[in-house]
């Protein structure tokens, strides 16, 4: 979501991204309940995609597992750490607390970021008063690096490769949640889009950016 699509205003409620984090929940009992339950395949309202001529690097493979400590994208300039987050008593896991906007919230008992399949990562988009962690998360582009600094002291490196914005009514659990391609380590990272509606007090998309694992490093500051 650019700048321009955000609606200034006081009172605002950060319920895109819960609303989001309330279907992973419920996607996540489905998978449980029925042994591999999809959404229906909607569509969605815009997608950055991958565009031509853009090369992206080859899979690395998975790495062992270690929890994720902080997430770095520096085409964006986001430096912020990582807090695991859980489901709640209503089923759906819990964002970042409003009280530390600067945090990004990885579902713990899910995928550990540089393991086959997809990690999860949430983050606002802003405050009442000022931007949150995931603010230009929107700009994102195909083939920007995303860094995660991890407890084993490997920073596991990923690459976007598809940059969605899934409206309400046509928000795709599969595509946002769901794993690209099998025996790959992939990362997700979900934001608030769209417009600010002021009468539903929510946001109207969710921006969902996609990478996969490209690269492992040794703990410490990378070169951008």
């Amino acid at each position: 979501m650019s700048a321009t699509n955000r609606t200034a205003g006081t009172g605002r409620l950060l319920t895109g991204v819960a609303w989001a984090v309330l279907l992973l929940g419920l996607w996540l009992w489905g998978r449980e309940a029925t042994g591999g339950y999809s959404a229906p395949t909607t569509g969605d309202v815009a997608a950055v995609g991958r565009p031509l001529g853009v090369p992206l690097p080859p899979a690395h493979e998975p790495l062992d597992g270690a929890t994720p400590e902080r997430v770095e994208i520096p085409s964006l300039s986001i430096d912020a750490p990582v807090a695991p987050r859980e489901l709640d008593s209503e089923g759906a896991i819990e964002p970042p607390p409003y009280a530390k906007p600067g945090t990004v919230g990885w579902y713990g008992s899910g995928t550990e970021p540089g393991t086959e399949g997809a990690a999860l990562f949430v983050g606002h988009v802003d405050t009442e008063t000022k931007p949150a962690v995931f603010y230009g998360l929107s700009a994102a582009q195909p083939g920007a690096k995303v860094r995660v600094s991890r407890s084993d002291g490997t920073v596991a490196e990923f690459t976007v490769d598809d940059v969605q914005v899934f409206t309400r009514e046509r928000f795709d659990a599969q595509k946002a949640y769901g794993p690209r391609k099998d025996g790959r380590a992939e990362l997700r990272l979900i934001t608030c889009g769209g417009t600010y509606d002021h009468t539903s007090r929510a946001y109207t998309a969710n921006v969902v950016v996609s990478a996969y694992l490209t690269g492992e490093r040794s703990g410490g500051r990378n070169p951008v």
